[in-house]
Protein backbone atom coordinates (compact mmCIF):
# COMPACT_ATOMS: atom_id res chain seq x y z
CA UNK A 1 0.00 0.00 0.00
CA UNK A 2 2.78 2.33 0.17
CA UNK A 3 4.70 3.64 -3.31
CA UNK A 4 7.34 0.69 -3.02
CA UNK A 5 4.46 -1.66 -3.87
CA UNK A 6 4.30 -3.17 -7.35
CA UNK A 7 1.37 -4.92 -8.45
CA UNK A 8 2.34 -7.53 -10.82
CA UNK A 9 0.71 -6.38 -14.31
CA UNK A 10 -2.96 -7.85 -15.20
CA UNK A 11 -1.98 -10.06 -18.16
CA UNK A 12 2.01 -9.54 -18.48
CA UNK A 13 3.54 -12.60 -19.94
CA UNK A 14 6.53 -11.72 -17.80
CA UNK A 15 3.90 -13.41 -14.71
CA UNK A 16 2.34 -15.95 -17.07
CA UNK A 17 4.36 -18.12 -18.44
CA UNK A 18 7.57 -17.47 -17.84
CA UNK A 19 10.53 -18.92 -15.53
CA UNK A 20 10.07 -21.72 -13.10
CA UNK A 21 12.10 -20.72 -9.76
CA UNK A 22 13.84 -23.81 -8.04
CA UNK A 23 11.39 -25.98 -5.51
CA UNK A 24 13.50 -24.69 -2.72
CA UNK A 25 15.45 -21.63 -2.73
CA UNK A 26 18.25 -20.14 -0.11
CA UNK A 27 15.20 -17.84 0.41
CA UNK A 28 12.65 -20.05 0.91
CA UNK A 29 14.86 -21.56 3.31
CA UNK A 30 15.41 -18.59 5.27
CA UNK A 31 11.33 -18.06 5.57
CA UNK A 32 11.37 -21.57 6.78
CA UNK A 33 13.66 -21.08 9.40
CA UNK A 34 11.68 -17.66 10.27
CA UNK A 35 8.52 -19.97 10.42
CA UNK A 36 9.82 -22.36 12.65
CA UNK A 37 11.43 -20.10 15.37
CA UNK A 38 8.34 -18.62 15.31
CA UNK A 39 6.61 -21.94 16.05
CA UNK A 40 9.15 -22.91 18.70
CA UNK A 41 8.46 -19.59 20.49
CA UNK A 42 4.53 -20.18 20.57
CA UNK A 43 4.68 -23.89 22.16
CA UNK A 44 6.85 -22.31 24.83
CA UNK A 45 4.06 -20.13 25.45
CA UNK A 46 1.61 -23.17 25.43
CA UNK A 47 3.94 -25.00 27.62
CA UNK A 48 3.94 -22.26 30.27
CA UNK A 49 0.79 -21.41 30.24
CA UNK A 50 -0.43 -24.85 31.12
CA UNK A 51 1.97 -24.59 34.03
CA UNK A 52 1.15 -20.59 35.24
CA UNK A 53 -2.47 -20.63 34.33
CA UNK A 54 -4.03 -23.32 35.31
CA UNK A 55 -8.49 -23.52 35.57
CA UNK A 56 -8.72 -23.47 39.71
CA UNK A 57 -6.67 -21.87 42.17
CA UNK A 58 -5.67 -25.20 44.11
CA UNK A 59 -4.12 -27.07 40.90
CA UNK A 60 -1.09 -29.42 41.70
CA UNK A 61 -0.69 -30.86 38.27
CA UNK A 62 0.01 -28.88 35.25
CA UNK A 63 -2.54 -29.72 31.85
CA UNK A 64 -1.69 -32.58 29.33
CA UNK A 65 0.84 -31.10 27.23
CA UNK A 66 -1.58 -30.48 23.81
CA UNK A 67 -4.60 -29.73 25.75
CA UNK A 68 -3.25 -25.71 25.26
CA UNK A 69 -4.22 -26.39 21.83
CA UNK A 70 -7.57 -28.18 21.93
CA UNK A 71 -10.15 -25.07 22.71
CA UNK A 72 -13.33 -23.58 21.01
CA UNK A 73 -13.53 -24.53 17.18
CA UNK A 74 -10.65 -27.25 17.55
CA UNK A 75 -13.31 -28.88 19.26
CA UNK A 76 -16.02 -28.77 16.44
CA UNK A 77 -13.45 -30.03 14.08
CA UNK A 78 -12.57 -32.54 16.19
CA UNK A 79 -16.25 -33.95 17.04
CA UNK A 80 -17.14 -33.45 13.34
CA UNK A 81 -14.01 -35.54 12.14
CA UNK A 82 -14.46 -38.27 14.81
CA UNK A 83 -18.27 -38.39 15.05
CA UNK A 84 -19.66 -37.23 11.60
CA UNK A 85 -22.44 -34.27 11.05
CA UNK A 86 -25.10 -35.91 12.25
CA UNK A 87 -23.91 -38.67 14.32
CA UNK A 88 -26.95 -40.88 15.66
CA UNK A 89 -29.36 -38.96 13.78
CA UNK A 90 -29.06 -36.15 15.80
CA UNK A 91 -29.08 -32.70 14.47
CA UNK A 92 -30.56 -28.69 14.26
CA UNK A 93 -34.00 -30.82 15.50
CA UNK A 94 -32.10 -31.67 18.72
CA UNK A 95 -32.12 -30.28 22.00
CA UNK A 96 -28.56 -28.75 22.78
CA UNK A 97 -27.27 -28.99 19.09
CA UNK A 98 -23.81 -27.83 18.78
CA UNK A 99 -24.53 -26.22 15.12
CA UNK A 100 -21.41 -28.18 13.73
CA UNK A 101 -22.67 -27.89 10.13
CA UNK A 102 -21.62 -24.05 10.37
CA UNK A 103 -18.03 -25.96 9.73
CA UNK A 104 -17.68 -26.68 6.00
CA UNK A 105 -15.99 -29.95 5.60
CA UNK A 106 -12.31 -29.47 4.21
CA UNK A 107 -10.41 -29.33 7.62
CA UNK A 108 -12.47 -32.61 8.95
CA UNK A 109 -11.96 -34.92 6.09
CA UNK A 110 -8.24 -34.10 6.17
CA UNK A 111 -8.46 -34.41 10.39
CA UNK A 112 -9.61 -38.00 10.18
CA UNK A 113 -7.29 -38.94 7.11
CA UNK A 114 -4.13 -37.79 9.39
CA UNK A 115 -5.61 -39.32 12.42
CA UNK A 116 -5.46 -42.65 11.25
CA UNK A 117 -0.97 -42.05 11.13
CA UNK A 118 -1.39 -39.85 14.13
CA UNK A 119 -3.64 -41.34 16.97
CA UNK A 120 -4.02 -38.34 19.20
CA UNK A 121 -6.72 -36.28 17.51
CA UNK A 122 -5.00 -32.79 18.73
CA UNK A 123 -1.59 -33.57 17.63
CA UNK A 124 -2.90 -34.59 14.12
CA UNK A 125 -4.58 -31.06 14.06
CA UNK A 126 -1.39 -29.65 14.84
CA UNK A 127 0.64 -31.62 12.58
CA UNK A 128 -1.95 -30.50 9.33
CA UNK A 129 -1.40 -26.43 10.53
CA UNK A 130 2.19 -27.07 11.07
CA UNK A 131 2.44 -28.08 7.23
CA UNK A 132 0.28 -26.05 6.03
CA UNK A 133 1.27 -22.72 7.47
CA UNK A 134 4.94 -23.73 5.60
CA UNK A 135 3.18 -23.64 2.40
CA UNK A 136 1.34 -20.95 3.14
CA UNK A 137 4.45 -18.26 3.88
CA UNK A 138 6.40 -19.64 1.55
CA UNK A 139 3.83 -18.94 -1.05
CA UNK A 140 3.43 -15.46 0.63
CA UNK A 141 6.98 -14.55 0.55
CA UNK A 142 7.24 -15.52 -3.54
CA UNK A 143 3.64 -13.47 -4.03
CA UNK A 144 5.39 -10.55 -1.95
CA UNK A 145 8.46 -10.80 -3.89
CA UNK A 146 6.81 -9.67 -7.45
CA UNK A 147 4.99 -6.86 -5.72
CA UNK A 148 7.67 -5.47 -3.49
CA UNK A 149 10.89 -6.10 -5.18
CA UNK A 150 13.16 -4.98 -2.40
CA UNK A 151 11.74 -7.72 -0.09
CA UNK A 152 14.41 -9.86 -2.60
CA UNK A 153 13.37 -12.89 -0.43
CA UNK A 154 9.98 -12.27 0.85
CA UNK A 155 11.09 -12.33 5.10
CA UNK A 156 9.65 -9.12 5.56
CA UNK A 157 6.62 -10.03 4.54
CA UNK A 158 6.39 -13.35 6.51
CA UNK A 159 7.37 -11.67 9.26
CA UNK A 160 4.73 -9.24 9.56
CA UNK A 161 2.71 -12.25 9.16
CA UNK A 162 3.89 -14.30 11.80
CA UNK A 163 4.11 -11.71 14.34
CA UNK A 164 0.86 -10.56 13.78
CA UNK A 165 -1.64 -10.43 16.63
CA UNK A 166 -3.95 -13.69 15.72
CA UNK A 167 -0.72 -15.46 14.47
CA UNK A 168 -1.09 -18.40 17.04
CA UNK A 169 -4.07 -19.42 15.12
CA UNK A 170 -1.68 -20.43 12.16
CA UNK A 171 -0.73 -23.02 14.85
CA UNK A 172 -3.31 -24.00 16.56
CA UNK A 173 -6.29 -26.85 15.15
CA UNK A 174 -8.03 -24.00 13.03
CA UNK A 175 -8.66 -23.61 9.67
CA UNK A 176 -6.99 -20.51 8.39
CA UNK A 177 -3.65 -22.60 8.43
CA UNK A 178 -4.66 -24.64 5.45
CA UNK A 179 -7.03 -22.40 3.77
CA UNK A 180 -4.03 -20.22 3.25
CA UNK A 181 -2.04 -23.57 2.03
CA UNK A 182 -4.74 -23.84 -0.63
CA UNK A 183 -5.23 -19.38 -1.28
CA UNK A 184 -1.74 -18.40 -1.48
CA UNK A 185 -0.74 -21.08 -3.83
CA UNK A 186 -3.87 -20.04 -5.87
CA UNK A 187 -3.52 -16.33 -6.32
CA UNK A 188 0.22 -16.85 -7.29
CA UNK A 189 -1.01 -19.00 -10.15
CA UNK A 190 -3.68 -17.07 -11.49
CA UNK A 191 -1.08 -14.25 -11.03
CA UNK A 192 0.97 -16.58 -13.62
CA UNK A 193 -2.45 -16.81 -15.68
CA UNK A 194 -2.76 -20.39 -14.88
CA UNK A 195 -5.94 -20.56 -14.39
CA UNK A 196 -6.46 -24.39 -14.26
CA UNK A 197 -4.24 -24.71 -11.10
CA UNK A 198 -5.77 -21.49 -9.83
CA UNK A 199 -9.15 -22.52 -9.72
CA UNK A 200 -8.43 -25.65 -9.15
CA UNK A 201 -6.52 -25.21 -5.60
CA UNK A 202 -9.28 -21.96 -5.21
CA UNK A 203 -12.02 -24.86 -4.81
CA UNK A 204 -9.85 -26.86 -2.65
CA UNK A 205 -9.90 -23.79 -0.37
CA UNK A 206 -13.99 -23.50 -0.49
CA UNK A 207 -13.60 -26.54 1.01
CA UNK A 208 -12.06 -25.33 4.07
CA UNK A 209 -13.82 -21.68 4.21
CA UNK A 210 -16.55 -19.82 2.56
CA UNK A 211 -13.65 -17.48 2.57
CA UNK A 212 -12.98 -19.33 -0.40
CA UNK A 213 -15.86 -18.36 -2.71
CA UNK A 214 -14.43 -14.73 -2.38
CA UNK A 215 -10.95 -16.01 -3.29
CA UNK A 216 -12.85 -17.48 -6.67
CA UNK A 217 -14.05 -13.68 -7.03
CA UNK A 218 -11.32 -12.48 -6.74
CA UNK A 219 -9.60 -14.30 -8.88
CA UNK A 220 -12.42 -14.01 -11.63
CA UNK A 221 -11.73 -10.12 -11.58
CA UNK A 222 -7.81 -11.14 -12.03
CA UNK A 223 -8.92 -13.55 -14.99
CA UNK A 224 -11.14 -10.59 -16.72
CA UNK A 225 -8.57 -7.71 -16.28
CA UNK A 226 -5.83 -10.28 -17.91
CA UNK A 227 -7.62 -11.62 -20.70
CA UNK A 228 -6.92 -10.00 -24.04
CA UNK A 229 -7.27 -12.30 -26.67
CA UNK A 230 -10.00 -14.80 -27.76
CA UNK A 231 -7.75 -17.95 -26.78
CA UNK A 232 -7.67 -16.42 -23.06
CA UNK A 233 -11.32 -16.13 -22.87
CA UNK A 234 -11.37 -19.93 -23.20
CA UNK A 235 -10.39 -20.81 -19.54
CA UNK A 236 -13.83 -18.80 -18.55
CA UNK A 237 -14.96 -22.84 -17.72
CA UNK A 238 -12.32 -23.08 -14.88
CA UNK A 239 -13.79 -19.99 -12.87
CA UNK A 240 -16.92 -22.46 -12.52
CA UNK A 241 -14.87 -25.11 -10.87
CA UNK A 242 -14.82 -23.44 -7.02
CA UNK A 243 -18.40 -23.29 -6.75
CA UNK A 244 -18.74 -27.19 -7.13
CA UNK A 245 -17.59 -27.86 -3.76
CA UNK A 246 -20.11 -25.54 -1.49
CA UNK A 247 -22.58 -26.78 -3.78
CA UNK A 248 -21.55 -29.90 -3.12
CA UNK A 249 -22.04 -29.61 0.72
CA UNK A 250 -25.14 -27.76 0.38
CA UNK A 251 -26.54 -30.42 -1.38
CA UNK A 252 -25.55 -33.17 1.39
CA UNK A 253 -26.91 -30.91 4.11
CA UNK A 254 -30.11 -30.69 2.42
CA UNK A 255 -30.38 -34.40 2.36
CA UNK A 256 -30.03 -34.72 5.81
CA UNK A 257 -32.35 -31.50 6.89
CA UNK A 258 -34.37 -30.17 4.04
CA UNK A 259 -32.56 -27.03 3.96
CA UNK A 260 -29.93 -25.84 1.53
CA UNK A 261 -28.50 -23.22 3.37
CA UNK A 262 -28.25 -24.81 6.52
CA UNK A 263 -24.31 -23.88 6.83
CA UNK A 264 -25.64 -20.53 6.83
CA UNK A 265 -28.83 -21.09 9.48
CA UNK A 266 -26.34 -22.83 11.91
CA UNK A 267 -24.10 -19.86 11.80
CA UNK A 268 -27.42 -17.60 12.42
CA UNK A 269 -28.27 -20.25 15.67
CA UNK A 270 -24.64 -20.64 17.10
CA UNK A 271 -23.08 -16.99 16.35
CA UNK A 272 -25.82 -14.29 15.77
CA UNK A 273 -24.63 -13.99 12.71
CA UNK A 274 -28.13 -13.38 11.04
CA UNK A 275 -28.41 -10.28 8.50
CA UNK A 276 -28.07 -6.43 10.15
CA UNK A 277 -27.40 -3.33 8.42
CA UNK A 278 -23.38 -2.37 8.66
CA UNK A 279 -23.89 0.31 10.89
CA UNK A 280 -26.15 -1.71 13.24
CA UNK A 281 -23.55 -4.37 13.40
CA UNK A 282 -21.32 -1.49 13.92
CA UNK A 283 -23.43 -0.04 16.84
CA UNK A 284 -24.05 -3.65 18.32
CA UNK A 285 -20.19 -4.15 18.29
CA UNK A 286 -19.37 -0.37 19.66
CA UNK A 287 -21.61 -1.29 22.73
CA UNK A 288 -20.41 -4.85 23.55
CA UNK A 289 -16.83 -3.33 23.71
CA UNK A 290 -17.63 -0.36 25.73
CA UNK A 291 -20.81 -0.14 27.02
CA UNK A 292 -20.05 -2.43 30.30
CA UNK A 293 -22.43 -5.01 29.76
CA UNK A 294 -19.66 -7.77 29.30
CA UNK A 295 -17.04 -8.91 31.47
CA UNK A 296 -14.01 -7.15 31.10
CA UNK A 297 -12.64 -10.08 28.92
CA UNK A 298 -15.32 -10.16 26.46
CA UNK A 299 -15.29 -6.62 25.71
CA UNK A 300 -11.57 -6.67 25.16
CA UNK A 301 -12.58 -9.15 22.31
CA UNK A 302 -15.11 -6.84 21.06
CA UNK A 303 -12.91 -3.97 20.82
CA UNK A 304 -10.38 -6.01 18.75
CA UNK A 305 -13.29 -6.82 16.78
CA UNK A 306 -13.74 -3.12 16.16
CA UNK A 307 -9.76 -2.27 15.22
CA UNK A 308 -9.47 -5.00 12.81
CA UNK A 309 -13.04 -3.77 10.83
CA UNK A 310 -11.30 -0.36 10.51
CA UNK A 311 -8.05 -1.99 9.46
CA UNK A 312 -10.08 -3.71 7.06
CA UNK A 313 -11.84 -0.64 5.33
CA UNK A 314 -8.47 1.23 5.46
CA UNK A 315 -6.84 -1.96 3.15
CA UNK A 316 -10.06 -2.12 0.92
CA UNK A 317 -9.70 1.99 0.56
CA UNK A 318 -5.97 1.88 -0.62
CA UNK A 319 -6.13 -1.09 -2.59
CA UNK A 320 -9.19 0.52 -4.40
CA UNK A 321 -6.96 3.98 -4.65
CA UNK A 322 -4.24 1.87 -6.34
CA UNK A 323 -6.85 0.05 -8.55
CA UNK A 324 -5.96 -3.33 -7.07
CA UNK A 325 -9.06 -4.39 -8.03
CA UNK A 326 -9.44 -8.31 -7.02
CA UNK A 327 -7.43 -7.71 -3.84
CA UNK A 328 -10.04 -4.99 -3.12
CA UNK A 329 -12.80 -7.62 -4.21
CA UNK A 330 -11.25 -10.08 -2.19
CA UNK A 331 -11.20 -8.45 1.37
CA UNK A 332 -14.31 -5.90 0.70
CA UNK A 333 -16.33 -9.24 0.19
CA UNK A 334 -14.58 -10.70 3.61
CA UNK A 335 -15.77 -7.19 5.39
CA UNK A 336 -19.44 -7.62 4.30
CA UNK A 337 -19.59 -11.26 5.28
CA UNK A 338 -18.52 -10.38 8.54
CA UNK A 339 -19.69 -6.90 9.02
CA UNK A 340 -23.30 -7.67 8.44
CA UNK A 341 -24.42 -9.73 11.81
CA UNK A 342 -25.65 -8.88 14.90
CA UNK A 343 -22.22 -8.10 16.10
CA UNK A 344 -18.92 -8.80 14.69
CA UNK A 345 -17.29 -12.29 15.38
CA UNK A 346 -13.87 -13.64 14.03
CA UNK A 347 -12.49 -10.04 12.40
CA UNK A 348 -9.33 -10.62 13.81
CA UNK A 349 -8.62 -14.07 13.01
CA UNK A 350 -9.91 -12.89 9.06
CA UNK A 351 -6.67 -10.46 8.71
CA UNK A 352 -4.52 -13.27 8.30
CA UNK A 353 -6.37 -14.03 5.67
CA UNK A 354 -5.67 -10.53 3.94
CA UNK A 355 -2.31 -11.15 2.14
CA UNK A 356 -2.14 -7.90 0.63
CA UNK A 357 -2.25 -6.50 4.23
CA UNK A 358 0.73 -7.55 5.23
CA UNK A 359 2.61 -6.84 2.17
CA UNK A 360 1.43 -3.58 2.15
CA UNK A 361 3.07 -3.31 5.60
CA UNK A 362 6.32 -4.50 4.49
CA UNK A 363 6.60 -2.24 1.51
CA UNK A 364 5.91 0.39 4.55
CA UNK A 365 8.66 -0.58 6.36
CA UNK A 366 10.70 -0.11 3.89
CA UNK A 367 9.77 3.39 3.02
CA UNK A 368 9.86 3.82 6.48
CA UNK A 369 12.60 2.16 8.01
CA UNK A 370 11.19 2.78 12.15
CA UNK A 371 7.88 1.33 11.00
CA UNK A 372 9.10 -1.92 11.24
CA UNK A 373 10.62 -1.46 15.27
CA UNK A 374 6.69 -0.19 16.22
CA UNK A 375 4.75 -2.35 14.42
CA UNK A 376 7.00 -5.40 16.54
CA UNK A 377 6.54 -3.08 20.03
CA UNK A 378 2.92 -2.83 19.20
CA UNK A 379 2.46 -6.48 17.42
CA UNK A 380 4.49 -8.79 19.90
CA UNK A 381 2.86 -8.44 23.51
CA UNK A 382 -0.76 -8.09 22.05
CA UNK A 383 0.63 -11.39 20.31
CA UNK A 384 1.46 -12.80 23.49
CA UNK A 385 -2.17 -11.52 25.25
CA UNK A 386 -4.40 -13.32 22.67
CA UNK A 387 -1.79 -16.82 22.83
CA UNK A 388 -2.07 -16.97 26.45
CA UNK A 389 -6.25 -15.66 26.28
CA UNK A 390 -6.81 -18.84 23.47
CA UNK A 391 -3.93 -21.29 25.22
CA UNK A 392 -5.78 -20.61 28.73
CA UNK A 393 -9.33 -20.67 27.36
CA UNK A 394 -10.24 -17.21 28.31
CA UNK A 395 -10.52 -16.40 24.17
CA UNK A 396 -13.61 -14.94 23.46
CA UNK A 397 -14.10 -13.45 26.79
Amino acid sequence: MSRSVRPVPYGSEATARGSRPSWLTAADRRVLQLYLLTRISLWITAHGARWLFPRGSDVREAAPVLAPFQQWDANHYLHIARDGYFPADAGPWTAGWDNREAFFPGYPILLRAVHVIVPDWTAAGLLISLVAGAVAVLALSRIARAYVPEDADGHRTVLFFLLSPCALFLAAGYTEALFLAFALPAWRAAQRQRWAWACALTALATTVRVSGLFLAAAVAVLFVLSARTRRDWRGTAWLVLPALPPLAYSWYLHAHTGDWMAWKHAQERGWYREFHTPWEAWTNTWNAAFGGVHTTGYAAMFQAELAAMVVGLVLVALLARRRRWPEAVYVALSLWALGTSYWYTSVPRATLLWWPLWIGLAAMSLRRPGFRTAYLCVTVPVSALVALAFLTGRWAG
